[in-house]
């Protein structure tokens, strides 16, 4: 059963300034679209939301054609960067403004937790707060006093409880305001970043709360979180959206990897500018990937890693190579670092050195995108440079050919194998 509907809405908006900026214009518009059910002649000149640009119009899409459904019990995460729509897009599910275009077809009632404070009155108390909430969510007062205990326990509140909620903090607010959406038994519940403001302890138990909502009561779950752990413990599906425009639906660990993927990469960056520490006695001249000093991607096709490390020490550096392979959310997955379990050390004098890796890549990863990471060490005491992010694989399946067991290091990874 289909709980929520999205049919090729977008949300228009005009910089600096409500309506369309003249009377002229804004009757204009009125009997285009009201009179003659013509579509809106400002549509036509709207742009993409690409907020690091200044474009050639002022009327922008803060989200334009987006198009799919939630079934009924579906915990579906919303990520993008900050300005992608997403808060927009919950805005106009709750009701709060109207889409430009398109229509938002819902089944059953929605509580939303957007901002801090949503929905609440400063100057009225908690509890006044909820029945007020409670009311407006169509609730009678007998129902929301069964479920009063509930909520203030869950919240944690209990001792502010009469006190005006402008003298809580955010903290407690955000807290007040989640028990509330959560406790009044809505069929649709949408969430915002907002849980972010609350401590560890809350956040568990809210994306705990939202699991039973979905799990155990079959209630359909809207998420928008930049914490990325919580999208994948909580939802099963996640819609990425870029620049207001819908860029991926799919399941949560697809939509994960697709936006970190999109986020993390960066086109023709050198390598050696992933460099975050460096000796003051070293410098790297250039670090290379089969071949590439770019950190674009590389297919696992190619079976093996060749790494070139060129540079110049002024002190003997006694050293390995290091390179660990990682999620795109920064799980680590394999580690090289064979010396100091092989006596497989570099020894090099003060001078141009030239560093040369021949790895070959592990056939127990399974199709995706991952990162690597990579430094040069004095085993068990320091890092002479470490490289974050510096070069992206993707793992298109299994291997099928025969190799050598690949053994598990002392660090508890599966360690990777050079030649």
């Amino acid at each position: 059963m289909i709980s929520i509907q999205f049919d090729h809405v977008g949300k228009l908006y005009r910089l600096g300034t409500v309506g369309t900026g003249t009377l002229s214009h804004d009757l204009n518009r009125w009997w285009k679209t009201r009179v003659l059910h013509q579509e809106d002649p400002y549509l036509k000149i709207g742009e993409t939301n690409d907020r690091a640009t200044h474009g050639h119009s002022d009327y922008v899409w803060a989200l334009k054609d987006i198009s799919f459904n939630v079934e009924q019990g579906d915990v579906v995460g919303i990520i993008g960067k900050n300005g992608a729509g997403k808060s927009t897009l919950l805005k106009l599910l709750s009701q709060i403004t109207t889409p430009t275009t398109g229509t938002i077809r819902a089944c059953g009632r929605i509580g939303s937790l957007l901002e801090v404070g949503t929905g609440f009155h400063p100057e009225m108390t908690g509890r006044e707060n909820i029945y007020m909430n409670g009311a407006i969510m169509g609730m009678t007062r007998h129902e929301i006093t069964r479920k009063l205990d509930e909520i203030i326990d869950f919240a944690g509140v209990a001792r502010y409880i009469d006190t005006p909620v402008k003298r809580y903090s955010s903290g407690m607010t955000v807290r007040l305001g989640f028990a509330v959406a959560a406790f009044m038994e809505p069929e649709i519940l949408v969430v915002d970043e907002v849980l972010a403001v609350g401590d560890a302890e809350f956040q568990k138990k809210a994306i705990g709360k939202m699991q039973d909502v979905s799990k155990g009561e079959g209630r359909t779950v809207l998420f928008v979180s930049h914490n990325m752990a919580a999208v994948r413990s909580l939802c099963q599906k996640g819609v990425v959206l870029n620049n207001g425009v819908l860029d991926f639906i799919g399941n949560a660990e697809a939509a994960i990897d697709n936006y970190l993927k999109e986020t993390t990469q960066n086109g023709k960056k050198l390598i050696i500018d992933s460099i975050i520490m460096q000796k003051e006695y070293i410098r790297i001249h250039e670090i290379s990937f089969n071949g590439s000093p770019y950190n674009t991607t590389i297919v696992n096709k190619q079976q093996f890693l060749d790494v070139i490390i060129k540079g110049t020490t002024f002190e003997p550096l006694q050293c390995e190579v290091k390179l660990t392979f990682k999620k795109l959310d920064g799980t680590p997955l394999a580690t090289l670092a064979e010396g100091r379990y092989k006596d497989n050390l570099y020894r090099i004098k003060p001078g141009t050195f030239e560093i040369r890796k021949h790895i070959r890549l592990p056939k127990y990863i399974a199709e995706g995108d991952i990162k690597a990471d990579l430094s040069l060490l004095r085993p068990k005491a320091e890092n002479y440079f470490v490289a974050t992010d510096c070069v992206f694989i993707r793992f298109e399946g299994f291997y099928d050919q025969f190799a050598n067991p690949i053994l598990l290091s002392r660090e508890g990874l599966f360690g990777l194998e050079s030649e």
